[in-house]
């Protein structure tokens, strides 16, 4: 029998209650900025090319905001304004950002993402995670003939990875605080 005095918390309340808030001078400047790093760095250095920031900042959001709508949203966002800044067909940077966005939120529903070796492991698996859809979806929708070399990919996430932990750090201090 059950207590009529007890109350019954939904755990996606209180995972709504653990999500962060932004303004939106941040939700919208820190992607831009990260795309601008993406297109135009890399023509005066080309070791900071293997940085990814457009897909860390995509995840951070995600992991912050503790929504797969959110997620999705703003991996749509950053994913098609990064296509059309890019030479790359309109679409593809947006689809597969998409998917990094949902399932990153959904991860943050999951696991305690404020941990810096989780920030690392997901910095990690989620650049493994982008780059393996981009190649699925360049040879199934644009039948492209890439490859997929797993070497110079698991070398790239592991940069990005370490680039994650200092960046999610600077990136909470523009949270919000209740």
């Amino acid at each position: 029998m059950t207590d009529p005095q007890a109350t019954f918390i939904d755990p996606a309340v209180l995972k709504k209650k653990d999500a962060s808030k932004f303004k939106v001078v941040t939700l919208i400047g820190v992607p831009l900025a990260a795309i601008l790093f993406q297109v135009y760095v890399p023509r005066f250095s080309p070791f900071l090319a293997y940085l990814e920031l457009p897909l860390l900042v995509t995840v951070y959001f995600s992991l912050m905001r503790r929504s797969p709508v959110a997620g999705v949203l703003f991996g749509a966002c950053i994913g098609l304004a990064q296509d059309s800044l890019s030479h790359n067909p309109l679409g593809m940077f947006g689809i597969v950002k998409t998917l990094v966005g949902y399932f990153a939120a959904t991860m943050s529903q999951r696991f305690a993402v404020q941990n810096s070796l989780v920030r690392l492991v997901l910095g990690f698996f989620f650049l493994l995670f982008h780059q393996f859809f981009y190649w699925v979806l360049s040879r199934g929708l644009l039948g492209e003939e890439l490859t997929f070399d797993l070497e110079r990919t698991l070398v790239v996430a592991v940069l990005n990875a370490f680039v994650t932990v200092p960046l999610y750090h600077i990136l909470d201090t523009l949270r919000l605080v209740d």
